[in-house]
């Protein structure tokens, strides 16, 4: 249990990630989206690197032990996929879209997961979606508030993302990939077709 609270925990730091770009824009520090895309980009490659010394070469640090779970002591971990997904949505979508949406992934999903009773179902219960769904319109309000269908799409696209699991052949695509793309997508074809 212990372990579980500090990987929640390392989950919401990343909202640091969209916590820093917006202070910095604010106090106009030269982080411009440009800039930000780049340490993102960064960030992905340094985490990639360290996920291929763990699996390849066998770097074993002790944080692995208390930060993966078991499923992924021998394939790329969670974290990979966090800010891999992370960096594609802030590659492909502007700050409106990609910043809630880096949220969704942060804080939504950990605060989902604390409602989840953990059972490997197909489709989670009702009371972890419609939790998902509040918490990522929440996020996404203050970026897309002049578009309601954008948050609405927004939040709908996490909801799936962490609600419904995708199984290709024996591998389960791990909803820290799928949250913020899904997130995305749907809130940038709101804003472009609704």
């Amino acid at each position: 249990m212990a372990d579980e609270l500090k990987r929640r925990l390392v989950h919401s730091s990343g909202a640091g990630l969209v916590a820093l770009y917006l202070l910095a824009t604010f106090l106009e520090l030269g982080l411009t989206w440009d800039r930000f895309r780049v340490l993102m980009v960064l960030l992905a490659l340094g985490v990639i690197g360290l996920e291929f010394l763990r699996l390849r070469v066998g770097l074993d640090w002790a944080i692995y032990d208390k930060l993966t779970r078991d499923y992924e002591q021998d394939q790329f971990a969670g974290y990979g996929y966090y800010m891999v997904s992370m960096t594609v949505a802030v590659l492909l979508f502007q700050p409106a879209v990609a910043l809630p949406a880096m949220l969704m992934l942060a804080i939504g999903d950990p605060i989902s997961g604390a409602v989840s009773d953990d059972t490997l179902k197909t489709v989670k219960g009702p009371k972890v979606l419609v939790t998902m769904f509040v918490v990522s319109a929440v996020l996404a309000a203050p970026f897309l508030y002049e578009v309601p269908l954008a948050v609405l799409a927004a939040a709908l696209g996490a909801t799936i993302a962490d609600g419904v699991k995708v199984r290709i052949g024996d591998f389960i695509v791990d909803d820290n990939l799928t949250i913020p793309i899904y997130a995305s997508v749907l809130a940038y074809f709101a804003l472009e077709f609704l």
